[in-house]
């Protein structure tokens, strides 16, 4: 009986295809993506493997609006939070983290990256004020830093997030301003597949006349 449950187990996991994932927590177009990301897991054979990647190292040296500059300031705390929770607890914990907090400063709309930190990590049962000290730090920036070079290698430095990897081809997006649902988040996902298959696909871009949506 071990046996075959561990026949059909590997046979599962041979057939599950591994999606890498880079994010920052605060980038509502990587949150969509995620999202769908998500539903695709419910209708095929996926596994979304989470790293993470910052705006605020991507544009550190650009040269920004100060609305934006201010924004990516403060974004610097829940990505290096995120860096603090894959150095204590793993790649898998950061999966939950990315839907904990995301889901506050997307859905909910909380601006204060801070206390939607907190309240992500409360939620979670993780060491608050430990990793919410640590990320008021740099202490493993190299680590973050590391992280994100590895997705825009994949792609260039003329991306944003999210950085999405299908069978080892990565592309900038996909960009969408609503959550794809069942099998049409499918349908969506074998197409990008299909287009990661050939080798000279780049890129498929128009100007956006819709504003993201998270429900």
């Amino acid at each position: 009986m071990t046996e075959t449950a561990d026949a059909t187990t590997t046979a599962t996991e041979a057939g599950t295809q591994t999606v890498d994932f880079w994010f920052d927590s605060v980038c509502p177009f990587a949150w969509i993506t995620s999202r769908w990301m998500l539903e695709v897991e419910k209708v095929r054979p996926i596994r979304v493997n989470w790293h993470i990647m910052s705006l605020s190292v991507l544009n550190e040296h650009q040269d920004l609006d100060e609305d934006y500059r201010s924004m990516l300031d403060r974004a610097w705390l829940p990505a290096r939070a995120a860096t603090q929770i894959q150095e204590r607890h793993g790649n898998e914990a950061i999966g939950a983290y990315y839907s904990a907090v995301g889901t506050r400063i997307h859905n909910e709309g909380q601006k204060d990256f801070e206390a939607a930190v907190r309240g992500a990590l409360e939620e979670l049962g993780l060491e608050t004020e430990e990793i919410l000290a640590a990320a008021r730090t740099d202490v493993l920036d190299e680590t973050l830093r590391a992280s994100h070079a590895e997705g825009i290698e994949k792609v260039g430095d003329d991306v944003g997030t999210p950085v999405v990897s299908f069978n080892g081809t990565a592309f900038f997006g996909p960009v969408m301003t609503r959550i794809p649902r069942g099998e049409e988040a499918g349908r969506i996902f074998d197409a990008a597949v299909t287009l990661a298959g050939f080798p000279y696909f780049y890129e498929i871009k128009r100007s956006r006349t819709t504003s993201p949506q998270f429900d």
